[in-house]
């Protein structure tokens, strides 16, 4: 289902308003306070694990909302989702959820994953924290996402998702933020799972919405909405949830259990190089730009510039029922996939038959189950590009240019 409504934003982005400038500020701290402060936060960290659901719980109640805490353990450890509500009106019993989770991968501080992800739930929740709708609107900010624990049953949105289905909850829409902070307009900078390359553009200045056949619907009514009132490049895709790279976060735990789901993103791996790696911080392809530039500058001495602007799916959802609007707004200086800091990386403690890369060399995986292509399109078509798919973890190898490891399972 590739045929979205609406057009695309093409063109250079008009200036910030002084709102939209202050989110973008608010942005910068929520994130520089995840990736920056703490750092990074997962179960080998558990007291920067804990900091981080502490921040989110004090800014969520210092807006005003009531903070549920979902608390499971972990390897004898505790952790928790975190839930703030808007009651809704005449259409209360149907749920618009917006979440994203705040852990990070091993060995990184995950500024774009997923600060960028946090930051945005947080902000809208701030944004809309007045608001009254017709229907019950969550926040949701959600542990353990990523390896070891991504799809097993530690996994936060699963444990979050199984109760809602349990307690007969009627989600209507769950909108995931995943990976939203970087954009360039580096020609050639965007990849795809074969064979999207054919039919979606070679540059990574665009805002994604990707959901499975079931939540076709949803999609095409999020990026309507989306084009009908900001303009930012947008992209939508609605496939089969097995395809590489569809439902690579939480919102494939609400398939799990019937719900139409969405992920918002920048693309992450398929776009920004430090994915996943301990380069993946506020100071790097994340740092404030300064002025918005129109066009991007390319190449590893000059990284590729531009800001990006983008209004998260579930503010729009939530919006179509009430009138409200806004925007949100977050930095982004980038540069070129494969390009300087993608050489010589270190990615250690791949879980369980993952292919682990140390210093430019792989070590072969336990169990390998199949091997895929992703080719680069455009100008970059020729560059070798391999992938291993190992039980449910994405190994990424780029040649000869340097060295990109990603692990997911």
């Amino acid at each position: 289902m590739l045929h979205m409504p609406g057009r695309s934003h093409s063109g250079p982005l008009p200036p910030l308003s002084e709102a939209e400038a202050e989110i973008q500020r608010r942005l910068e701290r929520h994130v520089q306070a995840l990736a920056g402060q703490i750092g990074e936060r997962n179960l080998r960290r558990p007291g920067s694990l804990d900091a981080a659901a502490r921040y989110l719980q004090g800014t969520l109640r210092d807006l005003g909302f009531a903070v549920e805490a979902q608390e499971f353990e972990v390897l004898k450890t505790k952790v928790v989702n975190l839930e703030s509500a808007l009651g809704g009106g005449l259409l209360h019993d149907q749920i618009l959820l917006v979440g994203a989770h705040y852990d990070t991968v091993v060995g990184s501080p995950g500024a774009n994953d997923n600060g960028t992800g946090a930051a945005a739930v947080l902000e809208l929740a701030r944004l809309l924290a007045h608001e009254r709708l017709p229907r019950t609107l969550r926040f949701v900010l959600f542990v353990n996402e990523e390896p070891p624990y991504y799809l097993g049953d530690a996994m936060g949105s699963r444990r979050y998702a199984r109760r809602c289905r349990a307690r007969g909850e009627r989600i209507v829409a769950m909108l995931c933020l995943e990976t939203i902070g970087y954009y360039t307009d580096a020609p050639g900078s965007q990849l795809y799972p074969f064979p999207f390359g054919l039919v979606y553009p070679s540059t990574g200045n665009f805002v994604g919405f990707v959901g499975n056949l079931g939540s076709w619907g949803l999609v095409r009514r999020c990026i309507r909405s989306f084009r009908h009132s900001t303009a930012f490049p947008s992209e939508g895709l609605a496939a089969p949830g097995w395809v590489v790279g569809v439902g690579w976060s939480d919102h494939s735990s609400f398939w799990e259990q019937g719900y139409p789901a969405v992920m918002v993103t920048d693309t992450a791996l398929f776009r920004y190089g430090p994915y996943h790696t301990s380069e993946d911080t506020r100071e790097g392809p994340l740092r404030p730009s300064g002025p918005r530039r129109g066009r991007a500058r390319s190449g590893p001495d000059r990284p590729g510039e531009t800001l990006s602007r983008r209004r998260a799916a579930g503010f729009d959802a939530a919006a179509a029922g009430s009138g409200a609007s806004g925007r949100l707004v977050s930095p982004a200086q980038g540069h070129r996939v494969g390009g300087r800091h993608a050489r010589g990386r270190v990615v250690e403690d791949a879980p369980h038959g993952c292919a682990r890369r140390t210093n430019g060399r792989r070590d072969a995986p336990s169990e390998r189950t199949s091997w895929r292509n992703l080719p680069r399109t455009g100008s970059v078509s020729r560059r070798r590009r391999r992938c291993v798919i190992s039980r449910g973890a994405l190994t990424e190898k780029r040649n000869p240019s340097g060295t990109l490891a990603d692990h997911r399972a």
